[in-house]
């Protein structure tokens, strides 16, 4: 696909294509540190302890997945100068009712969770202190105030220094393991030990973010980034964030082959295996040791929660606005050439139009980003007490495991279609890698749906 730029009815480029440069990356650092959860350490943990280096080839295929998914996100975002939720709508209204109420009963959850898993380090490195649901309580009010008081520049540097902590003490846990190397090649190869395929399928599609992907391509917008100038350095800013979480799966199976499977050692499931491993790691390597992984524990959930916090309540903002607007075909900036001329022509497009960083900033002050941040504070903290209720647990189950599929899918339906400009439309590579992530989520979603306790 080349990278030329469009031009204007005289001829003139119409904008300059950015050179790809390390001082752009931003929103690749944070969809990184918000897809990448405490749960998910804790699957590749698991993956780790129970079949050693095996599974190394699939997290690195997981980490090409997440690359064409979220550059196919943000190169929707840069090429028409829309937004993800401009795109859906002019699928149908079918998307509208699906997203309205899958936003609402995961926020509701998950909130709950991420709060949780924020305060359940704090109370491991500080045992004689208050419990996990005034921790619980305190990340999330954290998490709220600095959301809504600062811009997306300020978060994004908090959000680095966060991947920054986990980037070093997950790497730093990882060497003092002393991997084998030649295990770590051989991993490489493909291979589908008897019981793996469910952990592989995990390890492909299940880290490194689900509606935070989706989110990529408002913080490309939040940043600056508003049109297809800046999809080179898009591509880079998303390779970078894809590839740091390949590195984070790769260390994180290391430290489960090497520590746990040898062991044979068991994680309890979930967010508390990594107090496990803490507890693991003490034994092992000492105490200072232990407690610098709670850190990188803390950084890991926390940065995943006011990720949330902005980037979904952003997607929500958004979601309110256009709903509010008179419905609509979600037509490309730039139209396809024209036969007659041999030109493309660009169409009028107000700056508002662009979601660019003031239209951001708009919607971070606006009524919906707020009652959204407040949705995902205040009522889930009632989980804390009822330990999650049933019914609720089972629809978010169900609703979350249509969403990757629903993601990939209609992501090829718009980058195919005349919605977006020809020039970046998708190609046989771009298709190929959809259309496997879509049969890959709808695979791990009936596998969800199967295991949930009807």
């Amino acid at each position: 696909m080349s990278e030329t730029s469009a031009t204007t009815e005289t001829g003139e480029p119409a904008s300059r294509p950015r050179k790809s440069s390390w001082k752009y990356i931003g929103p690749g650092i944070v969809v990184a540190a918000t897809g990448v959860g405490a749960g998910d350490l804790v699957a590749t943990l698991i993956a780790g302890s129970k079949f050693g280096y095996t599974l190394m080839w699939a997290a690195v295929i997981g980490c090409v997945v997440k690359i064409s998914l979220a550059e196919a996100a943000g190169r929707w975002h840069l090429a028409t100068g829309r937004t993800l939720f401009d795109g859906w709508r002019s699928l149908g209204p079918w998307t509208t009712v699906y997203f309205a109420i899958y936003v609402v009963v995961w926020g509701f959850i998950y909130g709950a969770t991420a709060m949780s898993s924020s305060a359940l380090p704090i109370v491991a490195l500080f045992p004689d202190g208050p419990g996990l649901k005034f921790w619980a309580i305190v990340t999330g009010l954290i998490g709220l105030l600095f959301v809504w008081f600062n811009r997306y520049a300020v978060f994004e540097k908090a959000m680095t220094i966060l991947i920054g902590i986990m980037f070093v003490v997950v790497m730093y846990v990882a060497i003092r393991v002393v991997p084998d190397v030649g295990a770590s090649f051989a991993g490489l190869l493909p291979a589908l030990p008897d019981g793996s395929l469910l952990y592989t399928l995990g390890l492909i599609g299940g880290v490194g973010g689900t509606i935070t992907m989706a989110a990529y391509g408002y913080w490309v917008n939040a940043k600056g980034w508003s049109n297809s100038s800046w999809m080179r350095v898009m591509r880079l800013d998303n390779r970078v964030a894809y590839i740091t979480t390949g590195l984070f799966v790769v260390a994180m199976l290391i430290v489960g082959a090497e520590l746990l499977h040898a062991s044979q050692t068991a994680l309890t499931s979930g967010d508390r295996g990594l107090v496990d491993l803490g507890r693991v790691l003490e034994d092992r390597f000492g105490a200072g040791t232990a407690k610098l992984f709670l850190v990188g524990f803390f950084a890991t959930s926390f940065s995943s929660l006011i990720g949330v916090w902005h980037g979904v309540s952003l997607m929500f903002a958004d979601f309110v606005e256009r709903f509010r607007a008179p419905a609509g075909p979600a037509s490309p900036v730039i139209s396809e050439t024209s036969e007659a001329s041999g030109a493309s022509e660009v169409s009028e497009v107000s700056e508002e139009e662009y979601a660019g960083p003031a239209v951001t900033a708009r919607q971070q002050r606006s009524l919906p980003f707020r009652a959204y941040l407040l949705w995902l504070t205040f009522p889930p903290m009632t989980l804390l007490w009822l330990d999650q209720p049933f019914g609720l647990v089972i629809a978010y189950g169900v609703l979350g495991a249509f969403f990757m599929p629903f993601l990939a899918l209609t992501l090829i339906w718009l980058l195919n279609s005349s919605r977006t400009p020809g020039e970046w439309r998708n190609g046989w590579v771009s298709n190929g890698m959809l259309a496997l992530s879509g049969l890959l989520f709808i695979v791990l979603c009936v596998q969800q749906v199967r295991d949930l306790p009807w």
